[in-house]
């Protein structure tokens, strides 16, 4: 009997595990619906959930977007206009600074032809001067040279008066004689 012992404890053991395993496989079997329609519903929501922070979330990034765009054209005008006013001051920096060569370059040609017409009276007067000093030395050289023609010939003429026998004077008379 021992050995029946072995075999009928287990089995009624069995029976019994079967009997509660079955009434609570289906109420698990129920649970586990229950927790399926559970998990479906959040699921469901999580994904209405999602699906409206997804909406909101591209609303918000077309609006950023746009933002963005509306910033970035604005800030593309405020440069062009900078730009803009920049090209023009540079422009007008740069008309003034022509216009102001081209005054200063007809002054300077004014200058130059003032200067050329200087230059031309001074070696003009420069010229008159060394011509009139020429006249002069030569004038001085002509007084001068005259002045040793008139030496020579006084010279000249001093000697063959003093060579002369009618320019000599007579010899002294002879002297009387002396009374004692």
């Amino acid at each position: 009997m021992k050995k029946w012992m072995y075999l009928i404890f287990p089995g009624a053991m069995l029976g019994a595990f079967l009997v509660f395993f079955l009434s609570y496989q289906k109420e698990a079997d129920l649970r586990e619906k229950a927790r399926a329609e559970l998990v479906l519903k959040q699921e469901t929501e999580k994904a209405k959930l999602k699906a409206a922070a997804e909406d909101k979330a591209r609303i918000d990034a077309r609006e950023r977007q746009v933002a963005r765009e509306k910033e970035d054209a604005d800030k593309e005008a405020a440069k062009i206009a900078k730009l803009a006013a920049a090209d023009k001051e540079v422009k007008d920096a740069t008309d003034k600074a022509l216009a102001e060569g081209d005054r200063a370059a007809k002054e300077a040609a004014k200058l130059d032809a003032s200067l050329a017409a200087t230059r031309q009276a001074k070696d003009k007067a420069n010229r008159e001067a060394f011509d009139l000093a020429k006249q002069v030395e030569l004038a001085k050289v002509a007084k001068r040279n005259a002045e040793f023609e008139i030496q020579r010939m006084t010279e000249m003429i001093s000697s063959r008066a003093a060579n002369s026998s009618l320019t000599r004077m007579p010899p002294p008379p002879p002297l009387p004689p002396v009374a004692k």
